[in-house]
């Protein structure tokens, strides 16, 4: 009996291991309403950041991860902290000195309002003891700003104001 409880035991650590790590989050606006969805999924030391936001001005944002999991939308999310920076760099993915590990590069809405998100990050984690963990105690949130990053000015590239925000929290994968 032991045996067998070993070998399910073993077998489910193997399927386990075998899915990807997911993250999941839903954007909301600074008036609470839903604007979209974003998805994170840990592969190969990456993490793929995909989804949907709307509502926004056509042109470029930047979006950023920031420290806390926390949108509160009456305080134009400022509850969400800045931006995620867990080894004290600089802001901008071209400053020398940077980047944030929630810096991402711009994304682009079209003249309907809305950003299709596809970007790949080496600088946060969904697997804890990684460096750029996101799931620490006070979480992390996603934000799309009104205008685009320059990647360099630090500390938030002036990008503007913080119009869409979503809580990352853990997924289950099938």
């Amino acid at each position: 009996m032991r045996r067998v409880l070993g070998l399910v035991t073993l077998s489910a650590l193997l399927a386990t291991s075998a899915f990807a790590q997911e993250a999941k989050g839903t954007f909301i606006d600074t008036n609470g309403e839903e604007a979209g969805t974003v998805m994170l999924t840990q592969s190969d030391g990456n993490v793929l950041i995909t989804g949907e936001a709307m509502g926004l001005t056509p042109g470029d944002h930047g979006i950023h991860f920031h420290t806390t999991g926390d949108c509160d939308s009456a305080g134009k999310f400022e509850s969400a902290g800045g931006h995620f920076n867990p080894a004290n760099h600089q802001h901008g993915l071209e400053n020398a000195d940077g980047p944030h590990a929630g810096d991402l590069p711009n994304v682009k809405v079209g003249e309907d309002g809305i950003a299709k998100i596809d970007l790949t990050s080496d600088l946060i984690s969904l697997t804890e003891g990684n460096d750029g963990y996101v799931f620490d105690d006070d979480g992390t949130a996603i934000i799309i700003h009104a205008g685009m990053d320059d990647q360099k000015t630090d500390p938030s590239g002036n990008s503007g104001d913080r119009e869409l925000c979503a809580v990352i929290e853990a997924a289950l994968s099938p």
